[in-house]
């Protein structure tokens, strides 16, 4: 369930964002780097969520909690794993109430939480859903349209990183340095170099072929030529270690028409950990 085409983030969503903002793309690149650690996919092409239990008994007016205690409880937190265990707690809620269930996720790189679908720039939640599972650069213009609704560009524009993570990250962003880790991300992008979405799509691409280069963070390096030489391979290319023109469409064809990895395998390891940090702040997507 919500396995999607798993599109990467192009330059064409990225300049889109900047334009419909009128944010740099240093910021942008950002928040992106702190609030969604970089990647809106699974290595099973599934979109990102967090399932928020609390959230559920709100919409649900709390008719679950005998029943699903784990799913419907009115104190945020008991996540569990990140990646398919997150998938396999919306799945039992799904069973529950569906349009609850959706609306109690949060989604993709910015993490939208599905009752925020009309503030996103959709027509609804099943709407939202599907554009998270298309691409990054659905799960990317949501988020910037969140951004818009709730009046935050502005903070962005003008580099205020303390109005923007209190307002993004809610009253406790001070616990996570939101404030001053945003700040440092954009004087580093300022000063360049930007990530390359090159080697970004082909870093989403190898994880969705279970090649393992790391990060998908744009940035080329050990492990992400490891594993382009594995897979170079694996494909009868010549072994260079290479980003070469001939590699990348191999890549691409590959990831596109491959079937999505089993599920068991979809863990990433050290995200687990940064799942408080990250999403403890409601805020930012807003209240339900």
């Amino acid at each position: 369930m919500f396995e999607g085409n798993g599109k990467p983030l192009s330059d064409q969503g990225l300049q889109h964002a900047a334009a419909a903002t009128g944010v740099g793309i240093p910021a942008l690149w950002a928040v992106m780097t702190v609030e969604t650690n970089g990647c809106g996919f699974l290595p099973d092409r599934r979109p990102r969520i967090l399932f928020e239990r609390h959230v559920f008994r709100r919409r649900t007016n709390a008719r679950f909690d005998e029943v699903a205690p784990d799913l419907s409880d009115p104190v945020p937190g008991g996540y569990g794993p990140a990646g398919a265990f997150q998938h396999e707690r919306l799945a039992r809620a799904i069973d529950l109430d569906r349009q609850a269930a959706l609306e109690s996720a949060s989604w993709g790189l910015g993490q939208i939480m599905g009752f925020n679908a009309t503030q996103s720039g959709f027509a609804d939640v099943e709407t939202m859903v599907g554009a998270m599972c298309d691409s990054e650069d659905a799960q990317f213009d949501a988020m910037m349209s969140f951004i818009r609704a709730n009046q935050l560009a502005q903070y962005l524009q003008q580099s205020d990183w303390t109005e923007f993570a209190s307002r993004y990250n809610g009253p406790s962003f001070k616990a996570n340095s939101y404030d001053t880790k945003l700040a440092q991300a954009s004087a580093r992008f300022i000063a360049g170099p930007l990530p390359d979405l090159r080697v970004r799509a082909a870093q989403l691409y190898l994880t969705f072929l279970r090649f393992n280069p790391g990060a998908v963070d744009g940035w080329f390096g050990p492990t992400t030529q490891s594993a382009l030489i594995s897979f170079q391979t694996d494909r009868g290319l010549e072994r260079t270690g290479r980003l070469d023109a001939a590699t990348y469409g191999a890549l691409e064809q590959a990831a596109t028409v491959s079937p999505p990895v089993a599920q068991s395998s979809v863990e990433e390891p050290g995200w687990g950990k940064r799942v408080q940090g990250f999403l403890t702040g409601l805020w930012r997507r807003g209240q339900p």
